[in-house]
């Protein structure tokens, strides 16, 4: 007999459950709309409606990929960001609720018409940019890589976002081959975790996101040490940045930027009430060399 869509969430939800999946009514009800080509309102409005044979083998699978911790991104190959939708794949990290944190704080005081540059360092799928440029039509940016298929992810989603036109993507290291081009906003959620730290992290993470976007050196701290002299050399006078920090990273990522020249350096917390995003500018007064 047929599983119709109630029963299909009910039993993923405890096959989740039982595995020890964390969020599992979440999960189920994601991989049963994807499986059944079903929205959330199909499944209140209209419960009872028969998944096809090919339905319910496209559930199994699902499941079966998820219990193996496989992260539901990559399953559907896409995640919900802010107010986009992103293409993901196992070659960028799968984008966090988190990380929205540094939008949020960008588009406070980011003028809807302002026609800024912005830089986004090691932009991924283009989380962070995107979702800017989808906020502020004025705006251009340039998303700067060392990966390749990151870029090619990054690509992809400008195109279907409609943000290709006002999107650059670079294949570099950090700011190197940048020369004298200088941003109004500059952005980036570096790989700040300590390298001992990724055996103990979720199997979701440590087996299935890119190393790469992940381990930060022995302290966590290798990248901020490159990226804060080098946000501030690309900053306009009075330009602004906003970059991404672990929970227990906050007097360390200040006092690097704090060294390099920045202004009004603070910290942001997330909705999680964790220390998540290290802010600050230019001196306004200060001639690019």
């Amino acid at each position: 007999m047929a599983l119709n869509l109630v029963q299909a969430w009910t039993r993923a939800r405890r096959e989740l459950e039982a595995a020890g999946i964390a969020g599992p009514v979440i999960d189920a009800r994601l991989l049963v709309e994807a499986a059944a080509g079903a929205t959330r309102v199909d499944i209140v409005s209209d419960p009872y409606r028969a998944l096809t044979p090919e339905q319910e083998a496209t559930l199994e699978d699902y499941l079966a990929r998820r219990i193996r911790r496989e992260p539901v991104s990559h399953i559907l190959g896409r995640k919900g960001f802010w107010k986009i939708m992103l293409q993901v794949t196992p070659d960028v990290l799968t984008p966090r609720p988190d990380t929205e944190t540094v939008v949020e704080y960008v588009l406070r005081d980011f003028p809807e018409t302002a026609a800024w540059s912005v830089l986004d360092l090691g932009v991924g799928s283009g989380a962070i940019l995107l979702s800017i440029l989808a906020e502020r039509p004025a705006a251009k940016g340039l998303g700067v890589d060392v990966s390749e298929e990151a870029l090619a992810v990054a690509r992809e989603n400008a195109a279907n976002l409609g943000l290709a036109g006002r999107t650059a993507l670079l294949r570099g290291d950090w700011t190197y081959g940048l020369g004298d081009e200088s941003f109004d906003l500059v952005v980036s959620n570096p790989p700040y975790i300590a390298s001992h730290v990724i055996a103990e992290l979720e199997p979701e993470v440590r087996d299935h996101e890119p190393r790469l976007a992940l381990e930060g050196g022995p302290d966590g701290l290798d990248a901020y040490r490159v990226l804060a002299p080098e946000i501030l050399r690309v900053l306009k006078p009075d330009g602004r940045f906003a970059v991404e920090i672990g929970y227990d990273q906050k007097d360390a990522v200040e006092a690097l930027f704090r060294d390099a020249g920045a202004f009004n350096v603070a910290t942001i917390r997330d909705l999680g009430d964790r220390d998540r995003v290290v802010t600050g500018s230019k001196n306004p007064l200060e001639k690019k060399t």
